[in-house]
């Protein structure tokens, strides 16, 4: 009897052991683990000090576009009636302007030689909006900050699928019934760019560029684009365009933005552009600790 008493006081002492080792580690794993998931930022928040300035330039196309082609939407007849004379969309040039270029600030620093990308940012309340109407996706390039919410609507008398494709954040697919409620989604990581699809027409797409900050624009169709707010300093400022590999063509140049003033951003793209555009530019690789891929 003694001697068994004496086995269960020496298992009862074993266990205890192993329950305060495993506690004790598990305590260690989460004070050296951080959240890899997490989007908070340990930079400073960004104030304005009333100086700021913008970033202005042009998108020029040189040499001859190629003809947007006719979409066949026999696959769908509502989509004909909606929209009867639906084309493709990926090169929007005319008299030598290019539009739907997504251009931001890259990286750089403000004059203090703080980086930008050091900086945290107020994440904007107001959703941006992303329609289908035409059975097409009204945007065709768009913005957002990470964490802003993005409205989707459909405007058509007929079924979508929303489907973002990302690589870095997580992918969803939703069917919208015509006249169904908006979706309301937002992008947690920063990603440049996002494809976005409708499984059910299979020409749409559409691209959303999730930055951190919030200095970007797209090209109108006179090719012009004003980013604003930038805080002076110098800056990579980088143009993409959805043409030219399979994962775009991106073109960079550096800017030097004054105090109230404006830097002068010009970019071509084009057959009979520079070679200094870099097709599949947009590779697994930082720009203001964004991880930037694009998958069509």
């Amino acid at each position: 009897m003694f001697k068994q008493m004496r086995v269960w006081f020496v298992l009862t002492i074993i266990l205890s052991l192993l329950a305060l080792g495993s506690s004790c580690s598990k305590q260690g794993t989460n004070e050296a683990s951080p959240d890899t998931n997490s989007t908070a930022s340990t930079g400073k928040t960004y104030a304005s000090k009333g100086d700021e300035g913008t970033v202005t330039g042009a998108v020029a196309f040189n040499g001859t576009p190629p003809a947007p082609k006719k979409i066949d939407t026999s696959a769908d007849p509502v989509c004909g009636q909606a929209n009867p004379n639906l084309v493709t969309e990926d090169t929007m040039a005319r008299e030598g302007k290019l539009a739907n270029v997504f251009v931001y600030i890259k990286d750089g620093a403000t004059v203090d030689g703080t980086k930008v990308g050091d900086y945290t940012f107020a994440t904007p309340t107001d959703a941006a909006v992303l329609d289908q109407k035409g059975c097409h996706y009204v945007p065709h390039v768009m913005g957002v900050q990470a964490n802003q919410k993005v409205r989707i609507t459909n405007s058509d008398p007929t079924q979508h699928n929303v489907h973002p494709t990302p690589r870095v954040n997580p992918e969803w697919n939703q069917t919208q019934a015509n006249g169904a409620a908006p979706i309301e989604k937002s992008f947690a990581r920063p990603e440049v760019l996002i494809p976005v699809k409708c499984n059910q027409h299979p020409w749409m797409k559409s691209y959303i560029g999730v930055l951190k900050h919030p200095f970007y624009a797209v090209s109108g169709e006179d090719g012009a684009f004003t980013i604003k707010g930038v805080p002076p300093g110098t800056y990579t400022v980088a143009a993409w365009h959805e043409k030219g590999g399979p994962n775009g063509t991106e073109k960079t140049m550096q800017v030097t933005v004054a105090a109230n003033g404006s830097g002068k951003a010009d970019f071509a793209f084009g057959d009979a552009a520079s070679a200094s555009s870099r097709p599949g530019g947009l590779q697994m690789m930082p720009a203001l600790e964004l991880p930037m891929i694009v998958r069509h």
